[in-house]
């Protein structure tokens, strides 16, 4: 019956009401759509906000640099190359390996001088242990040793 009734009030529009209805519709919904995406917050604004969390809530473990590996952009589907910190640690008897992108840290750290299997200092969420850090803006838990002999 109401579709019937939608039916009947539907006939007695003009094709031009019908289609400012449709204009009108269009318009709202890009309208929508455009605000939405302009709050969409960029990938690196939230890897950024994720590093600060880290420092700030963040626990300390030690671990260890397993390797530094340059990646080029065709590799990564990247408009430019990225440069990763590969570590490993334990909570609770779990062994967690992770990767750090610093690319975009390359002014707090020194990878040529990063030492492979000397202890860093890492810092994790507690509720979600694979979500760590080595590096940020504000926090480094390399320990830059001496290279070579002594």
């Amino acid at each position: 019956m109401i579709r019937n009734h939608l039916l009947q009030s539907l006939g007695h529009r003009t094709p031009q009401q019908i289609g400012v209805v449709a204009l009108a519709v269009a318009v709202t919904a890009a309208a929508v759509w455009l605000v939405a995406r302009s709050r969409r917050v960029p990938a690196a604004e939230i890897e950024r906000r994720r590093r600060l969390y880290l420092i700030k809530e963040g626990r300390l473990i030690d671990g260890t640099v397993t390797e530094v590996a340059d990646v080029d952009a065709e590799t990564c589907s990247q408009p430019e190359d990225m440069q990763l910190l590969l570590y490993r640690y334990e909570i609770a008897g779990v062994t967690y390996e992770c990767a750090q992108d610093v690319t975009h840290l390359r002014e707090y750290v020194d990878l040529q001088n990063c030492r492979i299997d000397l202890p860093v200092s890492i810092r994790y969420d507690a509720r979600n242990p694979a979500n760590s850090i080595v590096v940020s803006e504000t926090w480094s838990g390399l320990r830059i040793g001496r290279i070579g002999p002594g």
